[in-house]
């Protein structure tokens, strides 16, 4: 049995709090793993601490990530190989519009939902990366640095990150794709380190040339990223990957060489600058040579090379990249150091919630005639864009027009929900640049996300049986049922499949020509998906219809409760406790960002409500039979206890299943900002209806057509 519950257990909270998502690529649709395993549990949050902190002391952001060497190869295969003719700005436009439709489809809730290249935004990301930029320069911590670039020399060119095709030299990564400088998993690395690269454009070896670029010295914040990932293991909010991950990239730089070039490294050893060689272990296939910094590590690559000696770099901190030169990116003004750059687009991104943030206010002063806001980002904001809605747009204004106010502030907080490859660039890269800025940056709680596999295994599009895109789901299911079912993975803890019966093929038997019978067409297998729905169609539903309907008017029916209003009265004992103890287990479980717990309180405090009306609204109308006053009286006992549950239920499910939440509220017929408030989350509904400025008793609700249904999927 669970233990009690106190009041003074409960979790504080900041006064204001910034929450985003990561945010996908601009060329490609939105699939199922950037809706169910990071835009759903980012909607969820939000909305509950809009609910728990007032609607106007919360940002909600995201949108389409722009820039970069994906969208660039992506953008000219589709040019070269399909004859697409409008330019690239435009492609990623009609992407972004896919995204930002299939979000709104899922119900998810941006404040905005942007674009780093696209308007409203656009200019205030300029704005805020020039920023950012002469920011580090100005901390001395933004340097030159000279590093090869691959060239193909048939085609006359550099190539971008994604024209290079290769093997990851990180040692232990599985990634069967790498990059000129990164992995699909999201490992960095020198692109001479990329093993076997091959041009995309023309099938050929490229050339290692010298470039500049602008690099932000993360090396230099080693002790400080050890002593905060360090006080990271004693907030138990942060999730064991955040801090296993981080700590990866914490040590001393090293490489891995096989014993069979041992007597290869033996001769060029002495070449090589200051190291430590750790002899293999046992069976170890390999040795370990240690350097004091990468610098040392980044020298021994030639001498090595020279030398025929392979090699696989450990994780380790090297300066972080923040300029390119391709042309599709943030320009870099040439003050910084080099001329004709771009931003790479991470570090960008990362910033990227900021511009949003910033874009959202500047919206929220320019309607209200307020000031407050950085008056440049009024200016800035794209005239024939900036009064559209770009996804659910709030109409309401926020408490602090100042972005300082919610980024910078000890009383507010950002919420970060990411997936788990990119903890690096979060959890490494970000806390460092707001270090380094010096701006009094409060640094994020990251909430990673484990992959969502994909019947069993991990999506692959290249697969035998590729994952279907997020707004394909919709047409086999409704979007309040795939959000419970997400939300109920648990992907906090580990990796979770989700394997619904409309794509399963799996062959379970034969149908009656002899011809195979495939799982999504067999009635014996269960729909997981489905699961959770029935928690709404059923239970949920079934309470929601017995309070509307029992306290409305009936043709024979003479009971006192039969008003058209919601009875006054205190809850009973049970009512009372099991609401109360559902409504403190449940902040914890979200507090603790544990999500699928979350669901699973909202599971059992809807049964036992659901029962306990039940029992008793069976004995009230046995008792009324024979004597109609004592009858109406428990009759009326038990519309209090359920409609006190039914308030406290809705407002806890609000996060999960908004849709059908705010239909409940309607026929509660109350203003849903009181509704959901959670000022009012502890009060009987008596005291709620008396914040309203009525009399308990006299509260008229909604009348409910007859078979209504909140849940109809």
């Amino acid at each position: 049995m669970a233990s009690k519950l106190f009041h003074d257990n409960r979790p504080n909270w900041p006064k204001r709090a910034v929450v985003t998502a990561g945010m996908p690529y601009g060329n490609k649709d939105l699939h199922f793993g950037h809706v169910g395993g990071v835009f759903i549990p980012a909607d969820f949050f939000a909305r509950f601490l809009r609910d728990r902190l007032g609607r106007e002391n919360v940002i909600f952001v995201s949108g389409t990530d722009c820039y970069g060497s994906p969208i660039m190869e992506s953008y000219r295969k589709l040019r070269d190989e399909q004859g697409y003719e409008r330019n690239i700005s435009d492609y990623v436009q009609e992407n972004h519009d896919r995204q930002m439709s299939t979000l709104e489809a899922y119900e998810v809730s941006c404040d905005l939902y942007a674009g780093s290249a696209l308007p409203p935004a656009v200019h205030v990301h300029e704005e805020v990366t020039d920023e950012i930029l002469h920011r580090l320069q100005e901390m001395g911590v933004l340097h030159k640095l000279t590093t090869k670039q691959f060239f193909d020399p048939e085609a006359g060119q550099f190539l971008n990150g994604r024209q290079v095709l290769g093997r990851c030299p990180i040692q232990g990564c599985k990634s069967e794709k790498a990059y000129a400088d990164e992995c699909d998993l999201g490992h960095q690395f020198e692109p001479e380190e990329l093993i076997a690269p091959v041009s995309a454009l023309t099938g050929k070896t490229p050339e290692l040339r010298p470039v500049d670029n602008l690099y932000f010295d993360l090396p230099a914040f080693l002790d400080y990223l050890k002593e905060y990932t360090e006080a990271l293991k004693q907030n138990e909010t942060v999730r064991p990957v955040v801090i296993q991950t981080m700590e990866e990239w914490l040590g001393e730089p090293q490489l891995y060489i096989q014993n069979k070039f041992r007597e290869a490294f033996d001769a060029v050893e002495d070449q090589l600058p200051a190291h430590t060689v750790i002899e293999p272990e046992g069976n170890k296939s390999s040795f370990t040579v240690v350097f004091p910094s990468w610098r040392e590590r980044d020298a021994a690559h030639e001498v090595l090379g020279a030398g025929g000696v392979r090699f696989r770099s450990g994780k380790a901190l090297v300066p972080f990249r923040i300029t390119g030169n391709i042309e599709w990116g943030v320009p870099v003004d040439d003050s910084c150091g080099c001329s004709g750059l771009t931003c790479w687009v991470w570090p960008e991104s990362l910033w990227a919630p900021v511009s949003f943030t910033r874009t959202v206010l500047a919206r929220d002063a320019e309607r209200q005639g307020k000031i407050g806001c950085d008056e440049k980002d009024t200016e800035l904001l794209e005239a024939p864009c900036a009064d559209a809605a770009p996804l659910m747009e709030s109409a309401w204004g926020h408490t602090a027009l100042d972005w300082r106010d919610w980024w910078c502030s000890p009383d507010a907080h950002a919420y970060q929900f990411i997936g788990q490859d990119n903890i690096y660039f979060y959890g490494v890269a970000q806390t460092a640049l707001w270090q380094a800025l010096n701006w009094n940056m409060q640094q994020s709680t990251l909430v990673a996300n484990y992959h969502v596999l994909y019947m069993g295994k991990k999506a692959s599009s290249s697969g035998k049986t590729p994952p279907p895109p997020a707004s394909e789901l919709l047409s086999h299911y409704d979007a309040e049922q795939l959000r419970a079912h997400f939300l109920s993975l648990g992907l906090g803890d580990k990796p979770v499949s989700f394997s619904p019966k409309a794509y399963d093929l799996r062959e379970t038997g034969k149908n009656a020509d002899g011809s195979p019978l495939l799982a999504r067409d067999d009635k014996r297998v269960i729909d997981p998906v489905l699961k959770e729905g029935t928690l709404l169609t059923g239970v949920f539903n079934r309470l929601a219809r017995s309070c509307f309907y029992g306290v409305a008017a009936k043709e024979g029916d003479k009971s006192a409760v039969r008003t058209g209003c919601i009875p006054a009265g205190e809850p009973g004992t049970e009512a009372a406790e099991s609401a109360e103890q559902a409504i403190l287990a449940f902040e914890d479980a979200m507090h603790r960002f544990e999500f699928h717990r979350a669901l699973s309180v909202c599971d059992a405090f809807l049964r036992g409500a659901n029962k306990r009306w039940s029992d008793a609204s069976k004995a009230a109308k046995a008792i009324q039979e024979e004597d109609q006053e004592t009858g109406d009286e428990l009759m009326r006992q038990a519309l209090v206890d359920a409609y006190h549950e039914l308030r406290v239920a809705t407002v806890l499910m609000h996060g999960i299943v908004p849709r059908g939440c705010e239909l409940i509220c309607e026929y509660f017929d109350m203003d849903p900002n009181a509704f959901f408030s959670w000022e009012h989350i502890f009060d009987t509904t008596d005291e709620l209806i008396q914040a309203l400025g009525e009399k308990p008793g006299e509260h008229v609700v909604k009348v409910l057509p007859p078979r209504f249904d909140f849940f109809s999927f």
